[in-house]
């Protein structure tokens, strides 16, 4: 429970479903520093926390605050900083779900003695042959089933979903009926939740001053190698980036590739960041044990993009994915995650464009 609107009516639904529940919220993350006044946001804030307790004192069930900032930073934090330090960019709540979500959370159902696990993502779980899987939401604008491909089957089966058949909308209305109707207002939530205000650069920069400051600048090439101007430092971009460049080259440049090793930043046109192939590796399938022969899927690159049809086959524990169409900026350390309909076939972490 995160003290937002999704996961309070989550708890609402389960109780007027009759199950006996168990409130959990996690203190994940102290989202200011120290020597900062600025008010505390985001889902582990200590005003989050006490919706979540308030609502859970007012339905009538037992809540439990765990704090989880040391695991958090060793697991989320420790990958997001070691891929942007790497040259690549991450994807901070796929690691969130695995390691504390699905991770933490079931050692606790463990250990409270709850047979399920329950949250207000907009997902659905469906069941082939004995095996589990993800569904997407009903509400496609609030679908989050991309940020669940590698959730494990042992956890998955204990999953419920009570908002994967409702939209938005209904979801703030079923708030507002229960008389909860400041949660059922709450604005959502578009950020990272160490990074209230998005700006992953002031994040390194304050959490690891020493790589920061070793990476410095770099070269800014194109495609042909040829010299354009320095850059701030290879951590400092992403696949695909047009803004912020601080270079005028009389034409729209965008960041085509990354090269850590030698902190170069090839740039290059809009054209150039289209490809048709892409391999992944990190795998976890999800409806079927292995991958059909010849199956044609839909495949997303990241969360907000539309996903394409594709083929892909896994060779040697690597999904090597052939888009049908061409797709923009393949980023990797980005997930790519494929569907079939509704259904989600497979998730992996990208390597390469291709």
């Amino acid at each position: 429970m995160s003290g937002g609107t999704d996961s309070s009516v989550a708890a609402i639904l389960l109780k007027k479903r009759g199950f006996d529940i168990v409130g959990m919220t996690f203190r994940a993350y102290d989202s200011i520093r120290e020597d900062c006044l600025q008010k505390e946001t985001g889902c582990c804030s200590i005003d989050a926390i006490y919706e979540a307790k308030n609502l859970a004192e007012k339905l009538g069930f037992e809540h439990h605050i765990i704090d989880v900032r040391k695991q958090f930073k060793e697991t989320v934090i420790k990958d997001f900083i070691q891929e942007y330090t790497n040259g690549f960019t991450p994807n901070p709540c796929v690691i969130c779900n695995t390691e504390i979500k699905w991770g933490r959370m079931i050692e606790e159902a463990n250990r409270l003695g709850c047979k399920y696990l329950a949250t207000g993502h907009y997902a659905q779980i469906g069941t082939l042959n004995s095996r589990y899987y993800i569904k997407s939401g009903v509400d496609t604008n609030k679908d989050q089933s991309y940020f669940l491909w590698n959730i494990p089957q042992n956890n998955l089966k204990r999953t419920i979903f009570p908002l994967g058949e409702l939209t938005k909308g209904k979801v703030r209305e079923i708030a507002e009926k229960n008389g909860f109707s400041k949660i059922a207002t709450q604005p959502e939530s578009q950020e990272i939740c160490f990074i209230p205000n998005n700006d992953y650069r002031a994040f390194l920069k304050d959490n690891v001053p020493d790589i920061m400051t070793s990476i410095g600048p770099g070269n800014y090439i194109d495609e042909s190698g040829k010299f354009l101007g320095k850059h701030k430092g290879f951590a400092n971009y992403t696949i695909g980036q047009r803004k912020g460049l601080d270079i005028a080259l009389g034409y729209p440049a965008y960041v085509v590739k990354i090269d850590s090793k030698t902190n170069t930043i090839v740039l290059g046109n809009r054209e150039s960041l289209r490809a048709d192939k892409a391999v992944a590796n990190s795998i976890n399938l999800m409806k079927y044990d292995k991958i059909p022969e010849n199956i044609e899927v839909y495949a997303k690159i990241r969360y907000n993009t539309k996903a394409v049809k594709s083929k892909i086959q896994l060779i040697n524990n690597e999904l090597h994915i052939c888009f049908l169409e061409d797709v923009f900026a393949v980023t990797p350390g980005q997930s790519v995650v494929c569907y079939q309909e509704n259904d989600l076939i497979c998730g992996g972490i990208i390597k390469k464009q291709n």
